[in-house]
């Protein structure tokens, strides 16, 4: 039997499966296509990583390391829903709610000092962070806007503010000492085995990495942050944010730069709050409290703490915010700011919402200023200022006219991963790094002062070129030009180039537009062509891939959730994932509060077409195709009938607009020719689907506005969710049928 592995993930689209697997089971059993599931939840992920430590009843196969082997087969056909990247405040709650629910677990060690606790926090730094998708993508990203998605933006477009040629919104990043300036790269000869040693300067040896198996071919890089200029550069940054009179916001991924980013945004936290830190610093250590964590979760601690301590360390914070540039806000009605978490502002999501918003955040009062951004490392801040300026100039994006700029991302085998987790390390004191090859040769050193960040990352030769392949084809495949986002003054750019003309020149290129632009000069030229309407594809890297295929959609469609992400894994088989995940918190907080999801599942519907499509070619299931080609169909007809989820309680939402999609789909099967059978036995399942519209919609509808008990956030109660994501009797009793059609 043919068979999809659909993932079990967090928040919005966890609860949008409950809601809309059903409908999958009931259609694909038509076609003889097994559906099923496998937990990659934070919480799932979570027990996994301690299962051999709990009680028999209590343990859970490791579902994400199953599907990692299966990546790397032809059979996989894996439809992946976004998860929780965690965070250190993220991974605790998740923690504390599965204590809750009687999961033996042990709390997380902040500052692990016995051999248990040091293999508790090894468990837990397991999962953190971007924990799941470098184990499934075994195959790079080809990531779209459906034709069908375009054209509705074009006939229905988002709203886009407008930009004034006054605005003093900016880009502020780092000119030295940062991850970029301080590159080293190398390509290696041969097969090795290297490690990462730091040499303190008394000559002292610390392992700090002692196995990195590489390959021939691989590219290998490595750099450091330099605490102190980062120190500098952010008090400037306050300073000149304060005398402009402009809202201060630090744009970071601590989410999937797990181990990096944290520390930055915890260097951003302390230098906002100088009278905090330098009153009260030594305090809020010793109770445990780091401002790596955030504002939010320092607050919460010093509740904690003595009285006379926790006034004036509130009465420093309070002096501290006056004196202070006003702070953007990420939920001005309950006063969190900017800083409070730091997984509440990811730059690739962050951004461009507020380009997409005349360059303004919000400011304490909930009324949009103009903001500086700050982006500490220089990297890929370029591409922000860039388009900033664009918008300066040229005003908003028209989504009307505008061009798309699909994305090729190199991700294949943890190419470039995010902040390369396992070899990103505090520098505990001054003296060196050093990368060193098996013979114990230093390939790449970096000097390093204590409080220093050191980060590696490895691209193998493989991965990349199948990049370059998976470029020219889409490239022939659209007619589209598509243009390497690569920077020949930075180390690692300069050994990709190298590659990409190696590889390019192996392939047949007659006749197409193939570039190699810095990411600046590629930011620009693509915007110039997206106002005249062109489409442009980005070839680029992880990073940035993860970047633009938010900032684009985002100008494009208003959401990236709408995206088609396809990732045709190495060895055969199939990835496809269903768009970004940025926005769930707060659609499950309105399910709790109002039982009304307004989660949108269409990267859901366009990642199954395509997983069917994959299958009907794989296991030669013809009926798989017509599935896929009627989902398309349908899925066309859900947007120019306004059937996605709304906004605004009392109008449609998740459960209905999968009601509906079921309907179109079941409609578009009993019209189709291809297959007679498939026809016939859809005629009265549509017919019936059709007739019990009101009555299904009413039932939907009649549950809104009530609190929604789920039995939890982070492992909701499997029964009680079904019973909030299927509130239609009648719907359900129809679903039941359908598999005793055929």
């Amino acid at each position: 039997m043919a068979r999809i592995i659909y993932t079990h993930t967090d928040e919005a689209p966890m609860l949008a499966t409950a809601s809309f697997l059903p409908i999958l089971d009931a259609f694909s059993d038509t076609a003889g296509i097994e559906v099923t599931t496998r937990d990659i939840s934070l919480a799932g992920r979570i027990v996994a990583a301690f299962s051999d430590l709990l009680p028999e009843e209590q343990r859970e196969a490791d579902a994400l390391a199953e599907l990692g082997e299966l990546a790397k087969t032809p059979e996989a056909n894996i439809i992946k829903l976004p998860n929780i990247s965690a965070s250190v405040p993220q991974l605790k709650a998740a923690i504390a709610e599965l204590q809750g629910q009687g999961i033996a677990l042990p709390e997380y060690p902040d500052n692990p000092e016995t051999d248990e606790e040091k293999d508790a926090r090894a468990r837990y730094d397991s999962v953190k962070g971007s924990a799941v998708n470098p184990v499934l993508r075994e195959g790079n990203s080809d990531r779209r806007a459906p034709a069908a998605v375009k054209n509705f933006a074009k006939k229905h477009p988002h709203r886009m503010g407008e930009w004034s040629k006054d605005s003093r919104t900016s880009v502020a990043t780092m000119d030295a000492d940062d991850f970029r300036s301080n590159e080293q790269s190398v390509v290696m000869d041969a097969e090795d085995t290297l490690s990462i040693v730091h040499v303190a300067a008394d000559g002292t040896e610390t392992v700090l990495k002692p196995s990195v198996p590489v390959l021939a071919g691989e590219v290998v890089d490595s750099t450091v942050m330099r605490v102190a200029a980062l120190e500098t550069f952010l008090r400037e940054q306050i300073a000149a944010a304060k005398e402009q009179g402009v809202l201060f916001s630090l744009h970071l991924k601590a989410t999937m730069m797990k181990v990096s980013d944290p520390i930055l945004f915890g260097h951003a936290v302390r230098a906002f709050f100088p009278t905090l830190f330098t009153q009260y610093g030594d305090v809020l250590a010793e109770a445990g409290l780091s401002p790596n964590n955030g504002l939010g979760g320092l607050l919460a601690g010093i509740d904690e703490l003595d009285e006379s301590v926790r006034e004036g360390a509130r009465a420093a914070i309070d002096q501290d915010l006056a004196a202070g540039p006003d702070l953007a806000m990420v939920n001005s009605h309950k006063g969190i700011t900017n800083l409070h978490v730091p997984s509440d502002v990811i730059i690739d999501a962050s951004m461009p919402a507020m380009i997409r918003t005349s360059g303004h955040m919000w400011n304490k009062d909930d009324a949009e200023q103009d903001t500086l951004a700050v982006i500490p490392d220089s990297s890929y801040a370029g591409v922000y200022s860039a388009t900033i300026e664009d918008c300066q100039t040229n005003g908003a994006f028209d989504p009307t006219t505008m061009g798309t700029v699909p994305n090729v991302g190199l991700m294949a085998q943890k190419a470039e991963e995010y902040g390369s987790h396992d070899k990103t390390f505090e520098i505990g004191s001054d003296g060196r790094v050093e990368v060193r090859d098996s013979s114990g040769a230093a390939l790449m050193t970096h000097e390093v002062a204590a409080g220093d960040v050191f980060r590696a990352c490895q691209a193998k030769d493989a991965p990349i070129r199948d990049w370059v392949q998976l470029a020219v084809r889409r490239s022939r495949q659209s007619g589209m030009p598509a243009v390497f986002w690569l920077d020949e003054t930075r180390a690692h750019d300069r050994n990709l180039i190298a590659k990409v003309e190696k590889y390019l020149a192996e392939e047949d290129t007659e006749g197409l537009d193939l570039r190699i632009l810095s990411p600046v000069e590629a930011t620009k030229h693509t915007l110039a062509r997206v106002r005249a309407g062109e489409d442009t594809i980005s070839v680029t890297g992880n990073v940035l891939r993860d970047y633009l295929t938010d900032l684009f959609p985002i100008m494009e469609l208003g959401t990236s959730a709408k995206m088609l992400s396809v990732v045709p894994l190495m060895n055969g088989g199939g990835l496809f994932e269903t768009g970004a995940g940025g926005s769930a918190p707060k659609h499950v907080q309105q399910l709790i509060e109002e039982d009304y999801l307004r989660w949108d599942s269409l990267g859901e519907f366009l990642a199954l077409a395509e997983s069917l499509r994959h299958l009907s070619r794989t296991a030669d299931n013809a009926r798989a195709a017509v599935l896929a080609d009627a989902l398309d169909r349908a899925t066309e007809t859900l947007l120019n009938e306004g059937k996605s989820p709304q906004r605004k309680l009392g109008s449609i939402d998740n459960r209905g607009s999968h009601f509906y999609l079921a309907m179109y789909w079941a409609q578009e099967l009993a019209k189709q020719t291809e297959d007679a059978e498939l026809a016939t036995a859809f005629g009265p399942i549509a017919k019936e689907l059709t007739d019990g519209e009101q009555t299904i919609a009413a039932e939907l509808l009649a549950v809104q506005g009530e609190p929604a008990d789920i039995g939890g956030y982070y492992r909701p109660d499997p029964e009680k969710t079904a019973a909030v994501m299927r509130p239609s009797a009648t719907f359900n009793r129809i679903l039941e049928e359908i598999s005793a059609a055929l």
